[in-house]
């Protein structure tokens, strides 16, 4: 009897073992992680922000968050002419730390879709609100300084979408954005802001990978959470600029990937980003009239969704080819599909650099470590979070 009972025992063991080794086996093979240690200062709100409203058409209101679950939360409000310029801090609470930044409306405009340029591109994708990992990860490569300041000179910073959600950071990621685009300018360098599907989420009340953090906050500031990205909001009206794709120095940069179809579009690149720009605050559904609109926002085929470079097994070197040729780029950068490493693809003509970066509040198992792209005198290299480079 007790033989029998160590047997059955050793049975069951063997058993978890094999169904455990095969989990974790599909969990690599997916780039997956397990979730683990949640920071608490995660649900330390205090000074977070700013968040800024028009109020009308002539004012801004700014917001930060006070307090805290203890003695309860409230908003710090000021207002401003809307055409004037004024000072505002962004406060990292992980490390408390901040950075300055100036709010100017005038800053806002619509970039343009192609540009040769001279000097780096430095392009990451798929942030996911990582406010620390984003930053640290700029500094190691130069493109900022120790001060978190634009040392980049007349590079050009590419951010290939999803730099939202699934964090407790999203705010201190936008601002930030927001700032270098100021200081780059100033420089002769640029960013360039590459909206993602979890952008278009976000400006469409879609929440469901949303930190419930921002739904809190919402209520704090005495608002729906789609009010934060919503038209009458700063970052709102400043995402809303955005191009979803662009071409420059004749790589393609978008946060999914071009669908074959998109190929036989009779539109050049500005016009399909006009066209998806003015359907970001729509959410995307399935219409019976098929038309080039539904398929550009199509949440399936649409360029910022789109997932066939990686999951498409009757796609063909000849259809990544046309859909190139579609815009005269020699290849298109994508995020959007996770990957273990920054790597080509299809002859070279698809770059995948979206890689799953460090969160800020939590470990993940595997650990993961960034890793962005860059393009410098022509040639391609994977950069890795130490700033080491290593020719594609």
């Amino acid at each position: 009897m007790k033989k029998r009972i160590i047997r059955y025992l050793k049975h069951i063991f063997a058993t978890i073992t094999v169904l455990l080794l095969v989990g974790i086996a599909i969990l690599l093979s997916e780039d997956g992680a397990i979730h683990y240690g949640d920071n608490p200062l995660q649900m330390n709100w205090e000074n977070d922000g700013p968040y800024v409203f028009f109020e009308g058409d002539s004012i801004l209101k700014i917001q930060y968050i006070k307090g805290n679950h203890e003695d309860g939360f409230y908003a710090d409000s000021k207002e401003y002419l809307a055409d004037s310029i004024f000072n505002a801090s962004c406060h990292f609470n992980l490390d408390n730390t901040e950075f300055n930044f100036s709010i100017d409306e005038n800053q806002i405009s619509i970039p343009a879709s192609t540009y040769n340029v001279e000097g780096n591109i430095f392009a990451v994708s798929d942030i996911e609100s990582s406010y620390r990992t984003f930053r640290d990860l700029l500094i190691s490569s130069n493109v900022i300084d120790k001060n978190l300041t634009w040392s980049y000179g007349n590079g050009h910073l590419v951010l290939v979408g999803d730099f939202v959600d699934r964090g407790f950071s999203t705010t201190q990621v936008l601002w930030f954005i927001y700032k270098l685009e100021q200081e780059a300018t100033k420089q002769g360098g640029k960013v360039h802001f590459i909206l993602g599907n979890h952008e278009l989420k976000n400006m469409q009340a879609n929440y469901e990978s949303s930190s419930p953090k921002y739904t809190h906050v919402a209520y704090i500031l005495e608002k729906q959470q789609h009010e934060l990205y919503n038209k009458n909001s700063f970052i709102g009206r400043w995402l809303a600029s955005k191009n979803t794709m662009e071409l420059i120095n004749g790589h393609l940069f978008v946060h999914g990937g071009i669908h074959p179809e998109i190929a036989n579009i009779d539109m050049d690149l500005d016009e399909m980003n006009e066209t998806i720009r003015a359907r970001y605050y729509q959410g995307y559904f399935p219409k019976k009239e098929k038309s080039d609109e539904q398929l550009l926002v199509s949440t399936d085929k649409g360029p910022s969704w789109y997932r066939g470079y990686f999951k498409d097994d009757n796609l063909t070197q000849a259809q990544v080819e046309e859909g190139l040729r579609k815009f005269n780029a020699q290849s298109v950068i994508v995020g959007h599909t996770i990957q273990s490493k920054v790597n080509k693809k299809w002859n070279g003509k698809v770059i995948g650099i979206d890689v799953q970066h460090p969160k800020d509040f939590h470990k993940n198992w595997p650990s993961r470590k960034s890793e962005a792209l860059l393009i410098e005198n022509g040639d391609i290299y994977r950069v890795l979070v130490n700033g080491k480079k290593i020719k594609m």
